[in-house]
């Protein structure tokens, strides 16, 4: 399957139009790099940022499992 089809196929199976899943994925992406950058502050002082990360995946982790977004993938 080429990769327009494979793309296509993706935004239809979660049921969002492409801008959509764009919006999303770049929110979730932008989720991640805001929790990845305070572990990393957490790793040089850790009086910073003691579970916001944490708080910050679980989160994401919660709507990846109501949105039925964690599916096994090829």
């Amino acid at each position: 399957m080429n990769l327009f089809k494979k793309s296509k196929k993706h935004c239809t199976d979660a049921n969002e139009t492409y801008l959509q899943h764009m919006y999303v994925a770049q929110k979730i992406s932008f989720d991640l790099l805001k929790a990845s950058i305070m572990a990393f502050i957490h790793s040089l002082i850790p009086a910073f940022f003691q579970t916001n990360a944490s708080k910050k995946i679980i989160s994401l982790n919660n709507y990846l499992e109501e949105k039925k977004r964690l599916k096994n993938e090829d």
